[in-house]
């Protein structure tokens, strides 16, 4: 049976109501076994605030005690923590962390198969224990990759971003030919080994309106994601492109591909999110191990009116299994490749 590692998030936010909505159907159990990283006493409070009187979390000090038959939770917390619920403040921040630690720790020593982490505030998790951006740059750093991609998925398409979470101003200098070409390559064996697709058609967008219209709205889209068009080609890589954002999106044109690479953040999240939004899952492609999260954040305005949707976490957490049978299925097929031989003298 699959560990899934669950992070609580932002404890005064949607994430511990979005967690107990979805391992509330025991169907769960017959795919994975869950095991939160948070507070048996902040699942209590919320639970009373939800008012959810048919569900409990087993207590456990490790994933090896963890019961396959029950959804277990793992303490992180004292249990003086403060629960304020809607409001953003540094204990919350130091309480998504030390979560998120310990996940990512037992993630590494392979005590869990994959991760699903609940919705965190980018302001108030911010410390000297974690200077980065979001779950992705943390992720990064902690498996030492060189590079990962943010790439959404949804039941009508998946979209990649080559920029993340950065000012708009600063987007056109990180628009390089090895940025774009990296992204590219990490999408592209993402696609084969994490979703199953034989040869995936990548469609990659341009940076500018009209992708341009051929140096007259800027150059980046003819001096530098084209050449990298090319050059993935070479590579084998089926990408074709640049493409008008709005085009593509607006005729539809996106269901011929497999996935779309965007140039910055709002360029692809905002068509993905306004098609996605309910069911849509961020996934950390180009990493050693599995994390996946809901596509949206802490939702303070709705924390503790039972009013959230569980339905983009709970497709979090199919997605991140499905995703490691894909994977294990890969590495089982490529892991003895016969060595190519020369017969041209037989």
């Amino acid at each position: 049976m699959i560990k899934v590692g669950i992070s609580q998030g932002d404890i005064n936010g949607i994430g511990y109501e979005i967690i107990m909505k979805t391992l509330l159907d025991n169907r769960i159990l017959e795919i994975c076994t869950p095991i939160v990283y948070g507070s048996s006493k902040v699942a209590a409070y919320h639970r009373k605030a939800l008012n959810i009187t048919n569900f409990s979390l087993n207590s456990i000090k490790n994933p090896e005690e963890a019961n396959s038959k029950r959804s277990n939770i793992i303490n992180c917390l004292d249990d003086n923590v403060r629960v304020e619920l809607g409001k953003s403040s540094s204990i919350a921040g130091e309480a998504s962390f030390r979560a998120l630690e310990r996940a990512v720790s037992d993630l590494k020593d392979n005590k869990i198969d994959v991760l699903v982490t609940a919705p965190i505030n980018k302001n108030n998790i911010h410390s000297e224990k974690f200077s980065f951006f979001g779950h992705t740059d943390y992720l990064r750093s902690m498996f030492e990759v060189n590079d990962v991609l943010m790439l959404l998925v949804g039941e009508r398409m998946k979209v990649g971003v080559v920029t993340e979470h950065i000012p708009v101003s600063e987007v056109p200098s990180k628009i390089t030919h090895e940025n774009v070409l990296n992204k590219l390559r990490i999408l592209n064996s993402s696609l084969v080994k994490d979703f199953a697709i034989r040869k995936p058609r990548i469609a990659v967008l341009g940076l500018n309106p009209h992708a341009g219209d051929e140096g007259l709205i800027g150059n980046e889209d003819k001096d530098v994601i084209a050449p990298v068009i090319d050059n993935a080609r070479e590579e084998n890589i089926l990408a074709l492109g640049p493409f008008p954002a709005d085009g593509l999106f607006g005729s539809e044109i996106y269901n011929k591909f497999d996935a779309i690479l965007a140039m910055y953040h709002d360029q692809g999240l905002a068509p993905f999110k306004a098609l996605s939004f309910d069911d849509g899952v961020n996934f950390t492609a180009g990493l050693p191990v599995i994390r996946t999260s809901p596509a949206h954040g802490t939702a303070y305005e709705i924390a503790g009116k039972g009013e959230a949707s569980s339905n983009s976490f709970r497709q979090a957490l199919y997605l991140a299994c499905d995703i490691y049978r894909k994977r294990s299925e890969h590495n089982k097929l490529t892991s003895n490749v016969l060595e190519q031989q020369d017969i041209t003298g037989i």
